[in-house]
């Protein structure tokens, strides 16, 4: 564990509990239970967990048709898993829920299971849930229903990289923008008309303020819908390709370093990112407008949810668009901001993130 950015641990001077954290090759999801673990202070271990390619056998396996199992993973690529068995797993994503699961079933119980997000199997399988409104998980003892997902994005770790990176930016004229540029989300696909779009509308945000653009792409990203948004772009910009393990990625200098932030909207970690910064916020919608148009397979989603009373296997990611423009944190990207301007300063998520390291820590201390 590097704890030079995280919080330092504030609770009595006892042995910590064993922690192991499962990482996936979802980033997003990584940097959710990161945060947590560097939140918490405590001394972990990660386990990275590498998922079968097989999807007949994960269909089965989230469907839980063949019960508390690893054939979902990839054992021989994942980290060894056995015993002694840690006090507390954090995990997040489907393939890592049922992971976490027969950790707790091979302790005996003993194993406390923290869960980020939306888990698909029963909801009484862990001791905490951590969630958000874009999921529609009940109110109950064991669910911790925060704000924003949780994120790794402090005032230190902002100033390291804000040192780090200005002297290599200097060369472009401000105002920044920066622009966070995610993916394929569901039903949402960024293509390429949509990466032309996004990349005319930044240009032309630019050329108004008269400054510079710094942009990043994410793991989910296509290439040929950011090579388009490139094609846009006629003024001076930094450009970052995202790639996996790279050692300068300068995602938190943009954050750091922005003047204000564009942000694709399917992205709600990102949107917790950048929100955190207090800075302009601007939302680009891949829909065009047509956000509030309901389409055929989600009327027919939410039918069957009422139907059956299972609101939680649904997502909406409005929710969060809406609570950070209902909070004047964040505006869609070519619209007016709001008539009231006031910009609420960004308290709820780090008090999300410490209140759920606080309900986490109430599992050891009763």
């Amino acid at each position: 564990m590097t704890a030079s950015d995280a919080a330092p641990h504030s609770g009595p001077d006892l042995a910590y509990p064993g922690t192991w954290l499962l990482t996936s090759h979802k980033i997003g999801d990584n940097n959710q239970v990161l945060a947590l673990a560097e939140t918490l202070g405590w001394p972990y271990e990660t386990k990275t967990i590498v998922r079968v390619e097989n999807r007949l056998t994960s269909k089965l396996i989230y469907k839980q048709l063949l019960g508390v199992t690893l054939a979902g993973i990839d054992r021989l690529c994942s980290s060894q898993l056995e015993p002694p068995w840690p006090d507390l797993v954090i995990s997040a994503s489907r393939a890592n829920e049922m992971v976490a699961r027969w950790i707790g079933k091979m302790s005996g119980g003993h194993t406390r299971l923290v869960h980020i997000g939306r888990p698909k199997g029963p909801l009484n399988a862990f001791d905490l849930i951590i969630t958000t409104p874009q999921y529609f998980l009940p109110e109950r003892n064991n669910i911790l229903n925060n704000e924003l997902p949780l994120h790794r994005v402090t005032p230190r770790r902002l100033q390291k990289f804000a040192t780090k990176w200005q002297p290599r930016l200097s060369h472009l004229k401000r105002p920044y923008t920066a622009v966070l540029v995610g993916g394929d989300a569901g039903k949402l696909v960024l293509t390429r008309e949509t990466g032309c779009r996004l990349g005319q509308r930044v240009n032309d945000l630019s050329l108004a303020s008269g400054g510079s653009v710094l942009v990043t792409t994410s793991a989910r990203t296509p290439p040929a819908a950011f090579n388009e948004l490139l094609r846009q772009l006629t003024v001076p910009a930094h450009i970052y390709r995202w790639s996996d393990g790279a050692d300068d990625n300068p995602f938190y200098a943009y954050l750091a370093l922005a003047d204000q932030l564009v942000v694709t909207a399917e992205s709600t970690s990102m949107l917790a990112e950048a929100s955190a910064t207090g800075k302009p916020l601007l939302m680009f919608d891949f829909s065009d407008g047509q956000r509030n148009r309901p389409s055929a397979w989600k009327g027919l989603g939410t039918w069957i949810a009422k139907r059956f009373k299972a609101p939680r296997l649904q997502r909406n990611i409005g929710n969060i668009q809406q609570l950070l423009i209902s909070r004047g944190r964040a505006s869609w990207l070519g619209e007016p901001p709001p008539a009231d301007n006031r910009i609420e300063a960004p308290k709820t998520i780090p008090c999300d993130l410490q209140r759920a390291a606080a309900r986490v820590r109430q599992l050891f201390n009763g």
